[in-house]
């Protein structure tokens, strides 16, 4: 017999041998349909196999473990397709992701997108035929006869990779498909009958330019047809609202072409945007007690030594000479932040000392990574580094963290924070002590803990130089994106010897913060972009209010009420075309402009506006006066918050 523990604490026994799919009929016929796989001690089984004595669990859609085994299975799903329409593709990895999954193929005679519909409905056949996931355990030798015979030659690739560890290893087999994979799987192609293909694009073999490019199938699956049309109907959603598309249609930035990939060159309207967010920045941080500075683009390849970055992020520098001196264009802000530190002596009464700065950095980006400005090879940091005493630390990052979400919530934005922290298993792998990574881990718990937050601690995922807060925003369409960061730093410190005087006089180790509210400023426009569709606030919006005389006989009433509209602060522009007044309306609710001013006979006579809101329409002719005080009303910056 086998005892099985289950979550609300009973145990029941059943016979050796019997499986989980047994066992969750035994418990209920409805949670038994539900059923993907079974949980025995916190490993993951698939239904099919015998249960073991221990803590058990049925994993259903509703885990997270759930719909990641449904995403993979589909992914085999995807490739069993392929096999019977493509005889002869040869299989990279076909890992599940958030939200969907891809497969990376070498598919003969693959005609792109195209495509698509024909493999669909071979899946959809394949899910009418309920075929099952069948599992077998081979020996490595044997795995890796099967697949060279099979002239599989990334899957020989990675099982020479793994065939040190001397463990056999598990085949998954789908129809005429067979992939080496861990598992678990659903017990059967009945269990994914809501998916969907999504695009096509190229990958190349393990992420390395010197290997094959391989084509990546995307696609996405869930457990009912209800979540699967409204993932869909958000991803429509979300390419209209794609700041590649809406940025150069608002006037925002232009990328490529002459001015090569990765590079964003903003155009007077994403300056004007970019220009308000810094101001905000600006005297945000000045009444939050920081110190506005600015460093060099360059700096001698020496700093970069003792910083480390030389040794361990010289693959993404640029350098250049000067006066046959190796120099290094700036990956990152914090170095110069040191010198500034370094250039006079410190004393405890002047910490905690927070420097800030909207520095631009440059990375060499993989042209394969690049994205719209969610990943680039220029962009600029908002960067902070705060220097303090132990007995600040607590203290400093939950000012920084409050900051932060200051700046969310300001925007719309959710939030879910992450705490990372190191590998016990593997400390070897991080600068400091092993009690100093145990002091700065409990007082950051500490931090997020008086503060009531919620939070997830991921273990293994700190920087090897100190752990961190990630803090993931989520935008109006429920999407997570990389937020701000707190990350605390034992390695730059210790490479720059960086003290203060205590108050016993000695000399002691300065603590130290690294945080980006924004990120990058690049990124979060990019997301700016996408959570409002273009449809800043006014406060934010490049144009404010833009003029509009129906005819010419307008033009020099059009001059006065502009010169009233910039006198009163407010950001306008005037459309003097000669295009129909209709034209030139949809013109500026498709530049998604907060205001339009109409101008005509009656609103001249009378010394008036016609005004207009973008998306509302007609709100009837006021006065100048009322409209420019409705204006600066509603486009008024936001007043800074109280968050400490």
């Amino acid at each position: 017999m086998v005892k099985l523990v289950f979550p609300d604490g009973n145990s029941v026994e059943y016979p050796a041998g019997t499986t989980g799919a047994q066992v969750a009929a035994s418990v209920s016929r409805s949670l038994a349909r539900k059923a993907l796989a079974f949980s025995s001690d916190g490993a993951l089984y698939d239904l099919s196999a015998p249960v073991r004595s221990g803590e058990f669990r049925l994993i259903t859609p509703d885990d997270e473990a759930g719909m990641e085994i449904l995403r993979h299975s589909a992914s085999h799903l995807l490739a069993a397709a392929v096999t019977n329409l493509y005889p002869g593709t040869r299989f990279g990895v076909g890992p599940a992701v958030s939200d969907g999954f891809y497969y990376d193929m070498d598919i003969p005679g693959f005609p792109g997108a195209s495509a698509l519909p024909d493999i669909a409905a071979e899946m959809k056949r394949l899910v009418g035929l309920n075929l099952p996931f069948l599992r077998r355990e081979e020996s490595m030798d044997e795995a890796i006869h099967f697949f060279r015979s099979r002239r599989e030659q990334f899957k020989v690739e990675l099982l020479e990779d793994i065939r040190e560890k001397g463990e056999d290893v598990s085949l998954y087999t789908l129809g005429d498909f067979t992939d080496l994979c861990r598992g678990p799987h659903v017990p059967s192609t009945k269990y994914l009958g809501h998916t969907a293909l999504l695009s096509v694009a190229g990958a190349y073999w393990r992420g390395n330019e010197n290997n094959p490019m391989l084509t990546r199938v995307y696609g996405t699956a869930f457990d009912s047809a209800s979540a699967l049309k409204a993932h869909l109907d958000m991803l429509e959603e979300a390419r209209k609202r794609d700041h590649r598309k809406l940025g150069p249609e608002l006037g925002l930035f232009t990328m490529g072409g002459l001015g090569g990939p990765g590079l964003a060159y903003w155009l007077p309207k994403g300056g004007m945007l970019r220009d308000q967010l810094e101001r905000f920045w600006k005297d945000a941080h000045i009444r939050a007690g920081y110190r506005l500075v600015v460093t060099p683009h360059i700096a001698p390849a020496a700093l970069w030594k003792t910083s480390g970055h030389y040794d361990y992020y010289r693959e993404n520098m640029y350098f250049t000479e000067v006066e046959k001196g190796e120099y290094a264009i700036k990956p990152m802000n914090c170095p110069g932040h040191i010198i500034i530190f370094k250039s006079r002596k410190h004393s405890y009464r002047d910490l905690p000392l927070r420097l800030a700065e909207l520095g631009t950095v440059y990375r060499c980006e993989r042209s394969g990574v690049l994205h719209g400005l969610m990943r680039v090879r220029g962009f600029t940091v908002d960067d902070g580094h705060i220097f303090c005493t132990p007995g600040q630390m607590v203290g400093e990052v939950q000012e920084v963290i409050r900051f932060a979400l200051y700046f969310l919530k300001l925007f719309g934005f959710g939030y879910d924070i992450e705490l990372s922290l190191s590998d016990p298993d593997n400390m070897d792998h991080y600068a400091g002590a092993p009690e100093e990574w145990a002091r700065a881990e409990k007082a950051m718990a500490q931090a997020l803990e008086e503060m009531g937050e919620n939070y997830r601690v991921v273990k293994g995922e700190a920087a090897f130089y100190g752990p961190k807060v990630d803090i993931k925003m989520r935008d109006a369409l429920g999407r997570t994106w990389q937020g701000p960061t707190v990350q605390f730093d034992f390695n730059i410190p210790e490479r720059f010897d960086l003290t203060y005087v205590g108050e016993d006089g000695r000399e002691q180790r300065v603590y130290m913060v690294h945080r980006a509210l924004f990120g990058s400023e690049e990124r979060f426009i990019g997301n700016l972009i996408e959570h409002f569709a273009g449809n800043f606030p006014g406060w934010l919006a490049p144009v404010q209010v833009v003029i509009l005389p129906i005819t010419s006989s307008q033009h020099e009433y059009a001059g006065k009420v502009e010169r009233a509209v910039a006198e009163a602060g407010l950001r306008c522009e005037a459309d003097l075309r000669s295009g129909t007044i209709g034209y030139r309306i949809r013109e500026a609710e498709t530049g998604k402009v907060p205001f339009m001013f109409i101008l005509g006979e009656n609103e001249e006579r009378e010394g008036k506006v016609a005004l207009r809101r973008h998306g509302k329409g007609d709100q009837g002719a006021v006065s100048l006066d009322e409209a420019l005080d409705i204006v600066s009303r509603e486009c008024a910056r936001p007043p800074f918050m109280e968050w400490r």
